[in-house]
């Protein structure tokens, strides 16, 4: 294969954005969470700062992995919300352990997180359902998420049907197969870009209810 300026094999970036040391990092990772949480919401080159990956796997350990929206986060985890019946929300049922993954290529960084993903409450659903534009809640009736549908059609007039029947009313009932799960993380990984490749990895595992640090090779 001839090689050019244009090939993937030479698109390289250097990282030079900061450093992460286990001295100057919270000693509770909630709040290294959040710090560099709300240093990404207010870059102006990232888009959506809540954007992360959830990755599941199925019965057979076959894995999947998806873009979703953080809506949440405390101390008792990170909470997403979707369809109960689709791919990601039968997986998660089936099989609860969970690894999520926030990238902020512009900050040059990314934290892991691996842990055990279990439902909301029904009302704290029901809140966050009521918040939504009403569009988006005419959305979760419409779509069976991750069925085969024969076209678009579909949707649009399941849509349309819907707008006409609930033209009055601003908070529809939410489906009982939409809402939140959380995320209990029991690992963390806070990486830094660094250049030559050089990059900083700080884990937090927890261990015996008790969060230890340590530093990983790049």
């Amino acid at each position: 294969m001839s090689k050019n300026k244009d090939s993937i094999s030479e698109m390289r970036k250097s990282y030079e954005k900061g450093t992460l040391t286990k001295s100057a990092i919270a000693q509770n990772p909630f709040n290294q969470f959040k710090n560099w949480f709300d240093q990404a919401v207010i870059a102006p080159e990232i888009y959506e700062a809540n954007a992360m990956v959830v990755a599941t796997s199925n019965q057979a350990s076959i894995p999947s992995a998806r873009i979703t929206l953080l809506k949440a986060f405390n101390e008792d985890g990170f909470v997403f919300y979707t369809n109960y019946n689709s791919k990601k929300g039968q997986e998660l049922v089936k099989n609860p352990t969970v690894a999520l993954l926030f990238y902020w290529g512009a900050l040059h960084r990314q934290i892991r997180i691996e842990g055990i993903c279990e439902k909301i409450s029904p009302e704290q659903s029901t809140t966050y359902f009521h918040s939504r534009p009403k569009g988006s809640q005419i959305g979760a009736w419409v779509s069976n998420q991750s069925e085969e549908i024969e076209s678009r059609t579909i949707l649009e007039d399941k849509k349309a049907e819907l707008e006409k029947q609930y033209a009055d009313v601003d908070k529809l009932p939410r489906p009982e197969h939409w809402g939140g799960f959380v995320v209990k993380p029991k690992y963390f990984e806070f990486w830094q870009g660094r250049t030559s490749r050089l990059h900083d990895r700080i884990i937090f595992k927890l261990e015996n209810d008790q969060w230890n640090i340590a530093r990983l090779a790049p």
